[in-house]
């Protein structure tokens, strides 16, 4: 190829890789719905998008250490200490036994259903296990399930990614090891694999633990330091044994986020990014090389095992990990309904299956697009399906607002109550032991102690919250805490204002959503409180008494509007109001 083809090759993968997904953002759905046809039309379309033809031999290299950073990543949320409370059998059992029960089912049916030989048909199952929280995860949130059943599906699909990776990636030796003479020889060259990929692992998370543990090294140049190191762990394992770097990267990733001492930070802004733009890219590069010759004699026997795994195997690995637990009948069913394939399916079947068909392995070359198939196909009917599912079942999670309120001063304790009152599900959180239990006494629920720090991580905790009011007495708190719960909360998240716009170290200068009306800053409101004025619910039908000042209002389906310093909703019919009345002495 010229480079001016290469160059409108390369603008246009990137083009179509970032166009999608914001394409995709703005219209609530996953990504892959719009990746995987896009490049799979220009690879049909034009040959400048065909990354074979872009990178030669470079491509099935850089795929395998692209798949290596996304595995590293998914590894680092695999925190085992937070996986508890009354999901943790379901979800294990959905790793565990799911995984098992999806791997031997898909095995068994790619062997008559797609004429593949044992050996494609054992690593076909092993790259169906994995989901992933990046199409689980825009269909959870479009769809709203109880919190629950959101709970469980984004954990399964959290860990599911790396523990699929790892047995993508044993089986894949083992398959390659099968092909040789002798069981003797079989399990050395499988055992080789496994101690090459678990030893670079081993390696390159002890490198950065000293690093990161012991080093001043700050975000951005952490982050490098994590980046080079998977890439450079993952090509010398690769290049000593093909494709061990996927077990070593995601070693490290498990081994980082479980090792005690080190502080990984929450928000890996740029490492992230990276990871989102490296999926977009791999999902148009490796769908513009399945071409419509190779789905010719696929296409039909694909869509019956993606029929077969929808249909009889998930609802069967819901029923089993399940059984003997408390989850409702209707949750199970909709368990049943939820597995998505994603982008580890996808890379990883570019990556093992050009191995496996160089090596000579019957039926290896349908791994690919028989893999593309059932991701599209299980996308498109979760997809479609989920929310008249979840509406049928009765597991859909009301629209009506859950604000969590952080501090635990008397009147926000008093504002929780008023919002419960109005018929609001409100959560708050305190630091102060006290506070904490002025919290319980007045009924409200206590969210964990943890909560802040686990908000700004890739777990399931703030699920289900629509909107963070933080109402601390610290100024500089709210300010930071906004700015850092702005990225990983849905809703809206607003503070309180501090005495004077030059108040304090950090919230001057920082943006968010003030409450309130001016004049009703933090000491200002907390003034009034102390001379006597209560915080109240009444009806906007009612109208509104004089001297009251309008905080909230609870429109008649549930939501919560607030009232800020630069803008005050409109009450409407059916509203609830929540008012501060006057002070019974005048304020201090």
């Amino acid at each position: 190829m010229s480079s001016s083809q290469v160059l409108v090759g390369v603008a246009l993968i990137v083009a179509l890789a970032v166009g999608s997904q914001l394409v995709a953002s703005l219209l609530r759905v996953p990504a892959i719905l719009l990746l995987l046809p896009a490049g799979f039309v220009a690879g049909a379309l034009t040959d400048d998008v065909d990354p074979e033809q872009l990178l030669g031999a470079a491509f099935s290299p850089l795929v395998s250490l692209a798949v290596a950073v996304i595995l590293y990543d998914a590894g680092l949320g695999l925190d085992l200490g937070r996986l508890k409370g009354h999901t943790r059998r379901v979800v294990i059992r959905l790793i565990w036994l799911g995984g098992l029960v999806t791997w031997v089912s898909a095995a068994l049916l790619a062997v008559p259903v797609l004429g593949m030989s044992p050996g494609s048909a054992v690593m076909l199952g092993a790259i169906l296990v994995v989901s992933g929280p990046t199409v689980v995860g825009p269909l959870l949130g479009f769809v709203r399930p109880t919190e629950r059943l959101q709970r469980i599906l984004v954990w399964e699909g959290t860990l599911i990614d790396p523990v699929g990776g790892i047995l993508g990636a044993f089986v894949f030796h083992g398959v390659l090891a099968g092909d040789q003479h002798g069981l003797g020889s079989q399990l050395g060259s499988f055992g080789a694999s496994a101690a090459v990929g678990l030893a670079g692992g081993a390696v390159g998370a002890a490198a950065l633990w000293l690093l990161l543990r012991h080093l001043p090294l700050g975000e951005v140049l952490g982050t490098t330091v994590q980046l080079a190191a998977v890439v450079s762990v993952a090509a010398v394992c690769d290049a000593l044994r093909d494709d061990t770097g996927l077990i070593a990267a995601v070693v490290m990733g498990m081994a980082l986020a479980n090792l005690p001492g080190l502080d990984i930070p929450a928000r890996r802004v740029f490492f992230e990014t990276l990871v989102s733009l490296t999926i977009g890219l791999l999902f148009v590069s490796i769908s513009a090389t399945v071409t419509p010759q190779s789905l010719r004699h696929v296409v039909l026997p694909a869509l019956g095992l993606a029929a077969a795994l929808v249909l009889v195997v998930r609802p069967l690995v819901a029923l089993l990990s399940t059984a003997g637990t408390d989850v409702p009948s209707p949750e199970r069913r909709f368990i049943g309904w939820m597995a998505p394939r994603g982008i580890v399916a996808a890379a990883t079947a570019s990556t093992f299956s050009v191995a496996l068909v160089q090596a000579g392995v019957g039926g290896a070359e349908k791994i690919l697009p028989a893999t593309f198939v059932v991701i599209v196909a299980t996308v498109m009917v979760y997809g479609l399906t989920a929310l008249p599912v979840v509406r049928w079942l009765g597991v859909r999670r009301s629209a009506r607002s859950r604000p969590l309120l952080v501090g635990g001063d008397p009147w926000a304790v008093e504002l929780g109550v008023a919002l419960r009152s109005a018929g609001l599900d409100v959560l708050m959180w305190a630091g102060l032991d006290q506070q904490r239990r002025s919290i319980t006494d007045a009924g409200l629920e206590l969210a964990p102690g943890e909560l802040l720090a686990a908000a700004t991580g890739a777990g399931a905790e703030l699920e289900g919250i629509t909107e963070v009011l933080l109402l601390t007495a610290e100024d500089d708190f709210n300010a930071l805490a906004c700015m850092t719960l702005e990225e990983t909360v849905e809703g809206s998240v607003r503070r309180l204002g501090p005495p004077t716009r030059s108040h304090g170290v950090v919230a001057p200068y920082t943006g968010g959503a003030v409450l309130f009306a001016p004049g009703l800053n933090r000491p200002g409101l907390a003034g009034r409180y102390a001379a006597g004025a209560r915080i109240v619910t009444r009806q906007v039908d009612a109208g509104i008494p004089a001297g009251h000042d309008l905080l909230f209002l609870v429109r008649a389906d549930g939501r919560l509007v607030a009232v800020t310093e630069t803008a005050a909703p409109t009450p409407d019919g059916g509203d609830t109001a929540v008012l501060l009345t006057p002070p019974a002495r005048p304020a201090p």
